[in-house]
């Protein structure tokens, strides 16, 4: 069992806060590490290749090589409730939110025991 982050993409200057978490595949960057704590490290040396402000997103995986991710973990990789956000701040502190604690964000389903299309979300 480790972390896997991946590097996320501001891609609205609108909003700075917001920030895409792209699909482990398609992230510029990725780490497995062993540690939480080594996630820092790694995201001090991102910060040097892709500049300062950077946003990432991590989650525990059960992988022991990056080239070998299970196709499950790529898969829901978008939908995934234990996530934790780590913001690069000035002064070299990082911004940890964990929402691994958050209750799952609604599902939407189209799906009724009669067949029709009755679009309903669930909590």
């Amino acid at each position: 069992m480790g972390w896997l982050m991946s590097l996320g993409e501001r891609t609205r200057p609108d909003v700075p806060r917001f920030a895409e978490c792209p699909t482990p595949d398609k992230a510029r960057a990725l780490a497995l590490v062993d540690d939480f704590g080594q996630l820092l490290f790694v995201l001090r040396q991102w910060r040097q290749v892709y500049g300062e402000e950077l946003t990432a997103w991590a989650t525990r995986v059960e992988a022991d090589d990056l080239s070998t991710l299970p196709a499950d973990l790529l898969v829901a990789w978008e939908w995934q409730d234990d996530i934790i956000r780590l913001d690069t701040e000035p002064g070299g502190y990082v911004r940890v939110s964990d929402y691994r604690a958050m209750p799952a964000p609604p599902r939407i389903t189209a799906r009724t025991h009669t067949g029709l299309q009755v679009w309903t979300t669930t909590l």
